[in-house]
């Protein structure tokens, strides 16, 4: 992009062109323009020979070229691009719409109609025979409008990303087609879709730091959800038994790439079902947005190349622990070594947190293709139910994919005494715990919740790994960024 003393020359260019337009008596900021039709389909519907066709486009110019009596206009438009071809012949010297094609500039967006045909080069070309000036860009577009290269500025200028770098376009549309397949794929399962409140007086259903926000007229502190999980098992107490819903998360944590404060999350759950059916329904699903969405079942994702092809691993998590640190989830004293040869200050941990440690720095980044992690420590899991055969551990998986965390189930913990405990142990030592107990939840589960299997999924992590995107800045629209420092 130009520096500023250039972008400021550049917009009192643009600003003397506006002037211009002006005069000429044209609106430079438009008005309707129906019965545009997207370049993708002029182009699939051209017949070549055919000189009785005609069309009509919009879009944003990213390529022009005029070389006197004759001007190619490049317009993009969220399908793709189609060339504008202006001539004396077709538009009059002096006629307005010609006077308007000579003041064009690349970003300004435009409508025209005319023939339809090809150059002698075999480009599919509109011959305009009308010009509509529908928005007049005043800023620099990107150099060369070769795409808008710095990571940072993409971000924070996302507007000019979409169509400055069509495969980001591209992404996105397709996040949207994973989310409405994830839709489908659901109703067509007998689940319901619902909205459950994202201001809560309670944050439940997760462990992670809420925002806080307050409510004047009650004089009432509410906190953004950290998880809709705690509301959607009421509606199965109250007889809904397959719920599911696509919306936001907030969680006052870190950013990283993967990490964004404000993360969209699938969360479901099926009255009389398990973990081991939510395992089912996960492979399933996510099998079905691969073969969807991507060229092949076994892609790459950055460096690894990840195999989607079924059946997916399905291991415990004292296995895995095991496995890649040669210690006996039993024996506190060395797993506690092995977190300290890792560099984890494990002396101020709980046992069960040093596991945890242990699993994330030892275990997470070899699993890249789809691995089921099953069967967690109880102490991890106050939501969950334990396994019978041994209640040490609970009925939970997490799902990894491309050593990223990309699901969470359970089956469900449905005894209000227990979970009463649960929170209490999770709740000590934190300021008015009692207070922040969600009372209501345990009057819910003591009307009687049906045994059940409930299951999160990602979306902004699910999408990196359909799209390839290595960063989830560049899944979600507008990511939440630093300030920039003023110059």
């Amino acid at each position: 992009m130009a520096n500023a003393q250039d972008s400021d020359r550049f917009e009192r260019q643009r600003q003397e062109k506006l002037s211009q337009i002006r005069q000429l008596g044209i609106d430079p900021y438009g008005q309707r323009y129906e019965g545009a039709e997207p370049a993708a389909n002029i182009k699939l519907r051209f017949k070549d020979g055919d000189d009785t066709q005609k069309a009509k486009c919009a879009g944003r110019i990213v390529l022009l070229r005029d070389i006197g009596k004759l001007i190619f206009i490049t317009l993009r438009d969220s399908s793709g691009t189609i060339q504008v071809g202006a001539s004396t012949s077709l538009l009059p010297r002096d006629a307005s719409d010609w006077q308007l094609a000579k003041l064009l500039e690349l970003g300004d967006v435009i409508g025209a109609s005319g023939r339809l045909g090809k150059t002698k080069t075999g480009e599919i070309t509109v011959w305009a025979e009308s010009l509509t000036l529908l928005a007049k860009c005043l800023e620099q577009p990107p150099e060369k409008f070769h795409g808008l290269a710095d990571v940072d500025l993409r971000y924070r200028q996302r507007f000019v990303d979409l169509w400055a770098n069509p495969e980001v376009m591209e992404r996105f549309k397709k996040r949207s087609a994973v989310v409405a397949t994830i839709r489908e794929f659901l109703q067509g399962r007998g689940f319901l879709e619902v909205e459950t409140p994202m201001m809560q007086q309670q944050p439940g259903g997760a462990a992670a730091k809420p925002f806080v926000t307050h409510h004047n007229t009650l004089d009432l502190d509410l906190f953004l959800r950290i998880a809709p999980e705690l509301f959607l098992k009421r509606l199965l107490v109250g007889g809904m038994e397959k719920v599911f819903e696509i919306n936001r998360n907030f969680r006052n944590e870190g950013l990283s790439r993967y990490h964004n404060p404000e993360f969209t999350m699938l969360e479901l759950y099926q009255a009389y079902a398990d973990y081991n059916v939510m395992m089912d329904l996960t492979e399933e699903l996510i099998c079905l947005l691969v073969a969807k969405f991507c060229p092949s079942d076994q892609t790459e994702f950055g460096d690894m190349r990840v195999d989607f092809r079924r059946p997916w691993r399905r291991v415990r998590y004292a296995q895995l622990i095991k496995e890649h640190t040669g210690c006996d989830i039993d024996d506190t004293s060395d797993l506690r070594k092995k977190a300290a040869q890792l560099d984890i200050d494990e002396a101020v941990m709980d046992d069960v947190v040093v596991i945890d440690a242990l699993f994330k720095a030892a275990v997470e980044d070899k699993l890249v293709c789809p691995t089921f992690v099953i069967d967690y420590p109880a102490a991890l899991c106050p939501l969950t139910r334990r396994k019978k055969d041994d209640p040490r551990y609970a009925e939970r998986f997490e799902l990894y994919i491309a050593r990223m965390e990309l699901a969470n189930a359970y089956t469900e913990l449905n005894d209000p005494a227990q979970q009463y405990e649960n929170f209490l142990i999770q709740l000590r030592g934190q300021e008015d715990s009692m207070a922040r107990m969600d009372r209501d939840f345990i009057t819910a589960l003591k009307y009687g919740m049906p045994p059940a299997g409930g299951l999160g999924i990602g979306i902004d992590r699910l999408v990196m790994v359909l799209t390839g995107a290595l960063s989830i800045r560049d899944v979600i629209l507008f990511p939440l960024l630093r300030p920039l420092t003023p110059q």
